[in-house]
């Protein structure tokens, strides 16, 4: 059996704990309880006929007074970076984080998704500004961890990534 280790990094209540419910379990809370420490979750996903175990480290969030302990990257083989659309200040917390880790553990694949889709009269994200990430080569999901739509492609898709590694 094949094992990857996935963590997901992003600011405070951008919905890491609910992305993550939402893929192993398949539901959804509109309660927020904070992270503290590290929340870790297993499941099996199977890409091109291999079955691959994925151990998911939803972190807590980043944010002026809890940083991300690098002790908690050792041995990932991915990054889910994820943004919270209705606050446009969470897109740069995540590109942080994405440079703090590639200059912790290297490069690794990664994909940024941007949370709350089922908000999105409310974003504070332009087109543009995805579209100016995606022309950098970052691949960059729209998902909702509270309607679901995009969050099993989006593990899916890290994790294909991964194994083409």
């Amino acid at each position: 059996m094949i094992k990857k280790k996935i963590c997901m990094l992003g600011a405070f209540a951008v919905g890491k704990t609910s992305l993550v419910q939402r893929y192993v379990h398949s539901i959804f809370s509109d309660k927020y309880h904070t992270t503290v420490g590290v929340k870790i979750e297993k499941t099996q996903v199977s890409i091109n006929d291999t079955q691959v175990d994925l151990i998911i480290w939803d972190l807590h969030g980043e944010d002026d007074f809890q940083h991300v302990r690098l002790s908690y990257l050792k041995g990932s083989s991915g990054c889910i970076y994820v943004v919270d659309g209705t606050r446009g200040a969470t897109l740069a917390t995540a590109l942080n984080l994405k440079e703090i880790v590639e200059n912790t553990i290297g490069k690794h694949p990664f994909i940024l998704v941007i949370n709350k889709l089922d908000l999105k009269d409310q974003w504070e994200i332009d087109t543009s500004t995805l579209e100016e990430l995606k022309s950098q080569g970052v691949i960059v999901i729209q998902a909702s961890a509270k309607t679901g739509i995009q969050v099993e492609q989006t593990f899916q898709l890290l994790t294909k990534k991964i194994m083409d590694e």
